[in-house]
């Protein structure tokens, strides 16, 4: 019963001037909404960065020529063994690939996709149309399920057509934007890569901007063995045909590590290197790219979050400011409370509630005006991306808008509960 007679005292106390309550609440409104709409930018982050990894297949190990860390110059997977020596990378083969899609050598392994980037293709034509900024890149059939780059319409690259050379091409969804109009249906159709002529067999679903994996919509894929002898002139390695890059998908993510350490061993003995020299490879775990980008994504969250509590700081001590003049205000009210039989409890209890009400009130409409920015952000600024406002931000917000009520406002209800009757009586 007290603590409600205190949140009417508090409501009539804030009502009285209104303007002045307005302004204190500002601080905590623009403080709640800063930190619900810049956590919602990390979130969003967050979860683009796991959409983009996985748009590039699941449990997926990926395997390149030479030595590079996406971690920094030594990364702790590549990290050299002073006892080893370096010598010069061998390119990966179609051989390699076949080594570890060998069961016998390699467990646990659901598919291998190996690919051949085309370097030498300049343009890509349909009639006086041109796709620019394109990667054409030569797969296998298996690259649609390790990759995760099933057709939305049409078929995908199969092995007759690996076997035979075939001239047919897999558009991605921006390619398909630049070539054709809305209205035209491209299977069947024909486009020219450097004045060859591919047939269109599918087009793959839209991916999004962007990500870690480069811009998996503005790509165009023909078959592996086209690509390395039709388009472009691939060259050999000990009698077999070089790649790009080889994919292995692995059954399950506690694999990963055991598949990637066997990996390891195969390519080692492949490439002859024994214990003498350092791995001329590169395995990127895509598990282990995904911790690292969660914990980036983390960071920035974080980060943003504190830049949005300095906001809320001031907002509290805006609470304290205000209260601490309503105590100078309401001294002659104090004493005669205290001089009717209210107890120092009592006078601190209203103060504080007063604050906890100003904070609390000024947190739930800042989380209305944070759910607003969040919403409207990745419309004023496209490049952003996407937000995301979770529950635990909202709670967040709140419980520390509260905090900061409380807290700012223990010294002025402390000041009030101290004063003395007659001395409040006689203040003018």
């Amino acid at each position: 019963m007290q603590f409600g007679e205190s949140i009417l005292i508090a409501l009539r106390a804030l009502t009285v001037n209104k303007l002045r309550t307005i302004l204190t609440m500002l601080g905590i409104i623009i403080g709640v909404a800063a930190v619900i709409g810049l956590i919602s930018i990390g979130n969003g982050f967050r979860q683009q960065i796991n959409e983009d990894l996985g748009s590039l297949g699941t449990n997926v190990l990926s395997v390149y020529s030479g030595r590079f860390s996406i971690f920094g110059p030594e990364g702790e997977e590549n990290e050299p063994r002073t006892e080893q020596k370096k010598k010069p990378p061998e390119p990966l083969t179609i051989a390699d690939a076949d080594a570890l899609n060998d069961p016998l050598r390699v467990t646990n392994v659901v598919g291998v996709a190996p690919e051949y980037n085309v370097t030498s293709a300049q343009s890509v034509l349909r009639g006086q149309q041109e796709a620019e900024n394109i990667s054409i890149t030569g797969v296998t059939p298996q690259f649609a399920s390790v990759r995760n780059m099933v057709p939305e319409l049409g078929e995908f690259i199969t092995q007759e057509h690996v076997d035979r050379r075939a001239r047919v091409a897999v558009l991605g969804a921006r390619v398909v934007e630049q070539l054709f109009e809305p209205y035209e249906y491209p299977i069947g159709e024909s486009v020219r890569i450097n004045g060859v002529s591919f047939e269109i067999i599918g087009l793959l679903e839209e991916k999004g901007q962007g990500g870690f994996g480069g811009d998996q919509d503005s790509v165009l894929l023909i078959p592996l063995t086209t690509a390395q002898t039709r388009l472009d002139n691939a060259g050999a390695f000990r009698g077999s045909l070089i790649l790009s890059g080889i994919y292995v998908q692995v059954d399950s993510p506690e694999n990963m590590d055991p598949v990637s350490e066997q990996v390891t061993e195969v390519m080692r003995e492949r490439h002859r290197l024994g214990d003498e020299y350092q791995n001329d490879f590169t395995i990127i775990n895509q598990a282990q790219l995904l911790d690292f980008a969660n914990s980036f994504a983390t960071g920035l969250t974080a980060f943003l979050g504190s830049i949005a509590g300095v906001s809320l700081l001031v907002g509290g001590i805006g609470i304290m400011n205000i209260m601490l003049v309503s105590v100078t205000e309401r001294t002659r009210e104090i004493g005669i409370r205290k001089a009717v039989g209210a107890k120092r409890s009592d006078i601190l209890l209203q103060f504080l509630v007063e604050a906890i009400v100003i904070s609390l009130i000024g947190g739930f409409m800042g989380i209305g005006l944070g759910y607003g920015i969040a919403f409207l952000l990745p419309t004023i600024i496209p490049d952003l991306g996407g937000t995301v406002v979770t529950p635990g931000s909202i709670l967040l917000a709140t419980s520390f808008s509260a905090a900061i009520g409380l807290f700012f406002g223990v010294y002025p209800a402390t000041r009030a509960a101290r004063l003395r009757p007659i001395e409040a009586l006689r203040y003018e």
